[in-house]
């Protein structure tokens, strides 16, 4: 089984601290990206998400938004956590950003 709560890191150098899951599988924390496209500080953002059955076991699936705290743009994950043989954990994950444009006919590069 799969334990999501703790520090966690990606082979970009970027971390994140996903704290104690409640009994519905609602979680919070915070996610310090390494990778930007953006010249402004990069800051130390929060995070809300949902792993599904908690507590059961296999696979888990999970769920998380980052609200970045250092441009007008949001990304939600999706993943699943997997353990190998050995006991060590993994994270497997798809994004997508969602940024601000000043107008609609701009949309087209709105998500990444």
């Amino acid at each position: 089984q799969c334990d999501l709560q703790g520090l966690w890191k990606n082979e970009l150098g970027s971390n994140m601290t996903l704290l104690a899951l409640n009994t519905a599988g609602i979680f919070s924390g915070y996610y310090h990206t390494a990778v930007a496209t953006t010249n402004k500080q990069i800051l130390v953002s929060p995070l809300q998400g949902a792993q599904q059955h908690p507590g059961a076991k296999g696979h888990t699936t999970f769920g998380f938004t980052v609200q970045w705290q250092f441009s007008d743009s949001i990304t939600a994950f999706v993943g699943q956590c997997f353990v190998d043989h050995r006991g060590k954990e993994t994270l497997e994950t798809t994004w997508l950003l969602r940024e601000e444009v000043p107008y609609h006919r701009d949309i087209w590069k709105a998500t990444r």
